[in-house]
């Protein structure tokens, strides 16, 4: 139960929040690596240009398995991820995504039969390390808080700029925004989903669930959906690694921007740590764009002699 006054991040059963939320990154992995697919073998739809996520496109997902199967793996992602929030603080199992960067990398490598390279791989370390690095700070000197109104208004009155800025650029330039910007752009709302579920959360066991946590949940699904539209487009122009790279590190970068500022989960941190908050996230920052500038192998040509064209399980093509 969230307690009214400042706990300790890791006393009692808070650091079950911690394996929780691991498994949750395995399967948000897994589920980008399977929705990816789909689009990719899908191609653009008639009388949409490559890279749009037309409403006929969105269709002909739902019909394919694959693509099923990894939105559910991201369905369960998400209730472990809830999870783990009412455990431990924000600030403490939100950066754990990371672990699904590691699982899509491996997996990628695996399924192309082509080694990450060692610019994807240093990329990969920089995330890792960087988050991991938060993590253990934040293990530390979190503390979990209980959340008033005020913390309410003003989380809503966040994601209410952010969309009214999201919803603006996407009409006027989404033909110019690349992978980056759709991932960034989920990674963004994502955060705030991840906020709004620990005040959904908090309130509920403080017994102060009232209109103004209703708004919030109504708000968390705007979010989400928003943010998984976004998704979407970001998988039609990038690769699952960047897909992934940027939903492990902007996601939580956003929600512990929002638990630190906002709900002041590390108030009772030292001035070190937050030094340390801040080069650990420059660090995974840079491997999110890093790793997009990692170009992948291009296909080969068809082979005249065997009749054979480049390995149709290439992830990229």
């Amino acid at each position: 139960m969230i307690q009214t006054a400042a706990e300790p991040a890791l006393m009692s059963s808070h650091w079950l929040g911690i394996p929780i939320a691991a498994a949750g990154a395995v399967l948000l992995a897994l589920g980008t690596l399977f929705q990816h697919r789909s689009i990719e073998k899908q191609g653009p739809a008639p009388g949409h240009a490559a890279g749009s996520m037309g409403g006929g496109r969105l269709q002909a997902l739902v019909r394919k398995p694959v693509w099923l199967g990894g939105t559910a793996m991201l369905a369960v992602a998400i209730i472990l991820q809830l999870t783990s929030l009412r455990f431990s603080p924000l600030i403490v199992v939100q950066p754990i995504g990371a672990v699904a960067l590691v699982v899509t990398t491996l997996a990628t490598a695996r399924t192309s039969r082509r080694s990450p390279g060692r610019r994807a791989l240093i990329a990969v370390a920089l995330c890792v390390g960087g988050v991991g690095a938060f993590v253990s700070v934040a293990a530390v000197s979190a503390r979990d808080v209980e959340v008033s109104d005020r913390h309410l208004i003003t989380i809503l009155a966040l994601l209410g700029v952010v969309l009214a800025g999201l919803g603006t650029g996407f009409v006027l330039w989404r033909h110019r925004w690349g992978a980056v910007i759709f991932t960034c752009g989920a990674g963004i709302l994502f955060g705030f989903v991840a906020a709004l579920a620990k005040t959904v959360i908090a309130r509920l066991f403080q017994g102060d669930f009232e209109w103004l946590s209703l708004t919030c949940l109504a708000g968390l699904v705007i979010a989400a959906l928003s943010g998984t539209f976004l998704v979407q487009n970001a998988h039609t122009r990038g690769t699952p690694d960047l897909v992934v790279a940027g939903l492990t590190v902007i996601d939580p970068l956003v929600a512990v921007a929002v638990g630190v500022t906002i709900l002041g989960e590390a108030d009772a941190a030292p001035p070190l740590a937050f030094v340390a908050f801040v080069l650990a996230g420059a660090t995974a920052v840079a491997g999110v764009f890093l790793l997009a500038t990692v170009k992948r192998p291009a296909s080969r040509p068809p082979s005249r002699g065997h009749g054979r064209g480049a390995d149709p399980s290439a992830v990229g093509r």
